[in-house]
């Protein structure tokens, strides 16, 4: 699995590199640039900046101390910069014929989309430093034991703990939710972020976490490519209940179920109905199923499935690319009600990649059950 996210990683860098090409080459035509910095002086530019990119994603991403968490910061960032600064310029390219109509206002329009680029970048950047809100939900549902009415659960998604978001943060987070006062906890995946840390000084922290009906989670997609075992053990000592394709009855008629991530499975070639497998022999009475990727929806509700807690899409985290994500994961964040059942999909607490959010900050979902009539 290593060496897929190596060859997986160089790809992206490839495409990533083209990008980089495409932007300062049309920014060469830009005449406020060509007033104030040589082309020599642009390319230096360029050439620095690719190497922090090469930097942020390869060195910084598995090691840990300030040097790796500087450069995994600005060449993330950057990362985002570069895509923000790309969509515009190409929306510019499309509108004039990449240069071939207007052909003297598509330079001063380039120079436009770039700054507007790196206007949206600062707010973005903002947006993605700042603390995770609390999203309110409220769920009916029919089969919840009459005692249980008013039950809270907290969901936290996605907060790939690692060298940018690290012990100080998720204490944070820990704070915010414990004084939430849930009745139950649930972490939907991509948990921790990194391999070049243990991630040990995080159990404490974990453990700090209050739910009288246990702290659960399920695994996601980015604890299968560093060690999957030694992040699930990580995850058991630090008081999560893991639900690996299991369900467990945490009292009479309250199942909670967890499938590993759907994604995880397609990439192994193995397919089927995961979630009707998982849920298959569970005692009568309400399901709560945590699934990362939000998937094989309609076979949870088939199952008799009343809520559906999810993350991994990140709500599309910068825009415009959550109209791509929206391609394949089509419930990108919120509530949805799919045949009886309620979804809903957390647009995750933390970021992967840049900590850059556009438009919404990340997010802690509390969700109030209640018994309906």
């Amino acid at each position: 699995m290593r060496i897929i996210q190596t060859v997986f990683r160089l790809i992206l860098f490839f495409a990533f590199t083209l990008l980089h090409a495409y932007v300062f080459w049309r920014s060469a035509s830009v005449p406020f640039l060509m007033r104030h910095i040589s082309i020599k002086g642009l390319g230096g530019i360029a050439l620095g900046l690719w190497v922090l990119l090469f930097l942020g994603l390869f060195w910084g991403h598995h090691r840990t101390g300030l040097l790796a968490e500087t450069l995994e910061f600005c060449g993330m960032n950057w990362l985002g910069i570069l895509l923000l600064a790309f969509s515009f310029l190409l929306a510019v390219d499309v509108l004039t014929g990449f240069g071939f109509f207007f052909r003297r206002l598509a330079p001063v329009l380039r120079g436009w989309a770039l700054l507007i680029a790196g206007l949206l970048s600062v707010v973005a950047i903002f947006q993605g430093l700042r603390p995770p809100v609390i999203e309110d939900y409220e769920v009916r549902l029919s089969q919840l034991p009459a005692d249980m009415d008013g039950t809270v659960v907290v969901a936290i998604s996605d907060t790939h703990l690692g060298s940018l978001l690290g012990k100080d943060w998720l204490a944070g987070v820990v704070d915010r939710v414990n004084a939430l006062r849930p009745d139950m906890v649930v972490f939907l995946g991509d948990i921790l972020e990194g391999y070049g840390s243990s991630h040990e000084d995080l159990i404490p922290v974990f453990r700090r976490l209050s739910a009288p009906l246990g702290v659960w989670a399920v695994p996601g997609n980015h604890e299968s490519y560093g060690n999957y075992h030694r992040a699930v053990r990580l995850m058991q000592k630090a008081g999560l209940h893991v639900l690996i394709n299991r369900f467990k009855e945490i009292q009479p008629g309250f199942i909670v179920a967890g499938v590993e991530d759907l994604t995880t499975f397609r990439r192994r070639g193995i397919m089927g109905d995961q979630v009707k497998r998982t849920l298959r022999g569970r005692p009568p009475g309400t399901t709560i199923l945590l699934s990362h990727t939000p998937w094989q929806i309609e076979a949870a509700a088939a199952a008799g499935v009343g809520l559906m807690l999810c993350g991994h899409t990140h709500g599309g985290q910068l825009w415009p690319f959550g109209y791509l994500v929206r391609l394949v994961y089509p419930m990108i964040a919120g509530e949805y009600r799919v045949d009886g059942m309620t979804v809903i999909v957390c647009r995750g607490t933390g970021t992967w990649g840049p900590r850059m959010r556009l438009w919404h900050p990340g997010e802690i979902s509390r969700v109030t059950l209640h018994r309906a009539r």
